[in-house]
């Protein structure tokens, strides 16, 4: 049984699950959701997976257009794995309704828990928990392929209802017409030394060096992969970021998000 990953991923959890599934599954062919949104998606394979974190309560932007763009996946198993740091809420039933208005079932959906990266709030878990959450994220690997590997029909998983409403339903409502603006909160301090990797590490190419400095360009994700990935951890948002640890998932290097 052929598989592909579709991932999307700003510090590299969703590559390090989609490397990991892909391994336990055989024959499996991994896509960086990115590197074919433009293009017309390549569905010959007898399973889908969609691999994404969880943002404001919900899929990220491309994803969704992603599955917008599905247009040849029709009998094709399909699943989805949705990465979060909080909570996961109703995210995976808002993957199951945007492929059905494609006219395709979303089969499985499950809930892989990684180490988060919303900075603004708060800085990298300390690495002997970041470590466990790994070791389960291995066990939950597995569990997920044995699905996958017979085609499980499985319950989509997602929170509480009253968790749904708020945080998928009224927050994430509210909330993602603004996302591409959000980046007006970034910036760069005096340690910035003009290296371009956040503009290169961009997975929608939102970042431009203008006189050696970063400017963000209003179409941005909060994927946070610019203020993660700088060398010299320059890349600010708003007031409470710096001195805040960094997170960036260990097994994954820079040159596997690059981007241009």
């Amino acid at each position: 049984m052929s598989t592909t990953l579709f991932y999307f991923t700003g510090t590299g959890n969703c590559l390090k699950v989609a490397r990991d599934l892909a391994k336990e599954l055989g024959d499996t062919n991994i896509v960086s959701i990115p590197s074919v949104i433009n293009k017309e998606i390549d569905c010959t394979c007898d399973s889908i997976g969609v691999i994404y974190p969880v943002y404001m309560f919900g899929m990220p932007l491309i994803v969704s257009k992603f599955i917008n763009k599905l247009n040849s996946a029709q009998n094709k198993y399909v699943f989805a794995i949705a990465t979060y740091g909080g909570m996961a809420a109703d995210s995976l039933g808002q993957t199951a309704k945007e492929l059905q208005a494609r006219g395709l079932r979303l089969s499985a959906g499950f809930c892989v828990k990684m180490p988060g990266n919303y900075t603004p709030l708060y800085e990298a878990i300390p690495l002997d928990i970041q470590k466990e959450m790994f070791e389960k994220e291995k066990e939950r690997i597995k569990e997920i392929a044995a699905a996958v590997k017979e085609k499980k029909q499985s319950r989509i998983e997602k929170g509480s209802f009253l968790s749904n409403l708020i945080f998928s339903g009224i927050i994430y409502n509210v909330s993602f017409s603004k996302i591409p603006f959000m980046d007006r909160g970034f910036w760069a301090n005096d340690d910035c030394n003009s290296c371009g990797t956040c503009a290169k590490v961009c997975p929608v190419n939102n970042i431009e060096l203008i006189n050696g400095r970063p400017v963000w360009l209003h179409k941005c994700e909060q994927c946070f992969a610019c203020l993660h990935w700088c060398p010299k951890e320059a890349v600010q948002y708003g007031k409470k970021t710096q001195g805040r640890k960094r997170y960036r998932n260990p097994d994954i290097k820079l040159q596997d998000l690059l981007f241009k």
